[in-house]
């Protein structure tokens, strides 16, 4: 189907909801949401089906650091105030697919805040763009916020999560994304963890494809095995000598039994 796009700008644009004509909303997702199966409280689990099956899957913790401006306690100045907004379970989602282009939205809160992301694929596939939907007269994470209202958070030029086509892109460690807030030009920080992506080519229904790992993961992983390969470097240098020790010890001693006098030859036999 056709990819809906909107262009970057600061402060980032709202994005209209996902328009499509009446032949794709036949084929439009049907999207999933299996945050329930998940054993980290913290991890949303969602899948985007089209035509029967899986064609974008997304399993992530996040959450958002947004500053927003109060009355200091003289009612003269601004001081600055920071929502920690969590991704909770139960989220709405809406997504598309495509080719080369492909899109996962999420909502809660009736819809006072939406996270928007969207995907690109060439030889690799990355994460393009991170837009994010709040509105600030929510009371349940802003505070007597002044000039409460709906602001827009986005990305620039984004590149991240990039993974090799046909893979899934992996990370356990946490990763933070600045978004640009309409809101004065905030800086909003998206914080992601526990982080299992595919938006294309998945080749089994709700079975991600082969792990792409983030460079923190793989330099964890090697700082788990180091050890254990240290040790094996080590035994076996220990093998090595006491076999070199035995050996030499036993020619040492051949050698200790031969007469070095000529004489003494007459005794032997």
């Amino acid at each position: 189907p056709p990819v809906r796009s909107c262009s970057s700008s600061y402060p980032p644009p709202v994005c209209p909801p996902l328009a499509w004509g009446r032949e794709h909303r036949a084929a439009e997702q049907e999207v999933e949401n299996l945050s329930g199966l998940s054993t980290n409280p913290e991890k949303d689990i969602f899948v985007v089906r089209e035509n029967g099956t899986s064609c974008l899957m997304a399993e992530l913790a996040a959450r958002f650091i947004v500053p927003y401006d109060v009355w200091a306690s003289n009612y003269v100045d601004l001081i600055t105030e920071q929502a920690d907004i969590p991704l909770p379970r139960g989220a709405e989602a809406a997504g598309k697919c495509g080719a080369s282009e492909a899109e996962l939205h999420i909502s809660w809160l009736d819809r006072a805040y939406t996270l928007r992301l969207y995907f690109l694929q060439e030889a690799r596939w990355k994460m393009s763009k991170v837009q994010f939907l709040y509105d600030s007269s929510e009371r349940t994470h802003f505070k007597d916020a002044v000039n409460p209202g709906k602001h827009t958070a986005g990305t620039h030029h984004l590149s991240a999560l990039v993974t090799p086509a046909g893979k899934s892109y992996e990370c356990q460690a946490q990763q933070t994304i600045t978004l640009i807030s309409s809101d004065h030009q905030k800086s909003v920080a998206l914080l992601l963890s526990a982080v299992r992506i595919q938006p294309f080519d998945i080749s089994a229904d709700f079975v991600f494809s082969e792990e792409h790992k983030c460079p923190v993961d793989q330099r964890e992983q090697l700082e788990e095995t180091l050890p254990l390969i240290l040790c094996l470097i080590l035994g076996l240098i220990i093998v090595i000598t006491l076999c070199v020790y035995h050996i030499h010890h036993k020619m040492t001693a051949s050698q200790a039994q031969i007469p070095r006098d000529r004489s003494q030859y007459k005794h032997m036999g």
